[in-house]
């Protein structure tokens, strides 16, 4: 059996995902951006990293352009978590999409998000066929967060 897809960040990115988590963390959201707080499922602190919250037909939702990362493994266990933008904290409960229902979704977010995110897609874009966006959603977890 295969590893599930996950891309790794460069040490820029993980160095600017850092500085992007810092200014959330203190109130700065850079184009809608948060900090997702999650509990860690091994070692029970709280995990932090920034996500790009995504309104998509009245909910909204958190997609892991990566693939089957650590803040992933995470969720699926804790079941939810928190973003903060600054002292603004929405503490939130997590489900995870079906791969099916998941296509729009991530077309919708490729749209808003393609310019920061394509190079995770391997070469899945916006534009990209409904086929190929269905053929690219495993890869991609995604979840609906709903706001305790």
């Amino acid at each position: 059996m295969s590893q599930p897809y996950y891309l790794q960040g460069s040490r820029f990115t993980v160095r600017m995902n850092g500085v992007i988590g810092w200014l959330a963390r203190h109130g700065v959201s850079m184009l809608g951006t948060a900090e997702l707080s999650v509990r860690g499922r091994k070692s029970g602190r709280m995990q932090r990293v920034p996500v790009n919250p995504h309104p998509f037909e009245g909910a909204q939702y958190l997609v892991s352009a990566r693939g089957h990362s650590q803040w992933v493994r995470n969720m699926r266990a804790a079941g939810g978590g928190e973003l903060r933008v600054g002292r603004k904290v929405r503490t939130f409960t997590a489900t995870e999409i079906p791969d099916g229902e998941k296509p729009a979704i991530l077309r919708a977010y490729l749209e808003r998000w393609g310019w920061e995110v394509n190079q995770y897609f391997q070469g899945v874009t916006a534009k990209s066929s409904d086929a190929e966006i269905a053929a690219a959603a495993p890869d991609h977890p995604v979840f609906l967060i709903a706001t305790d």
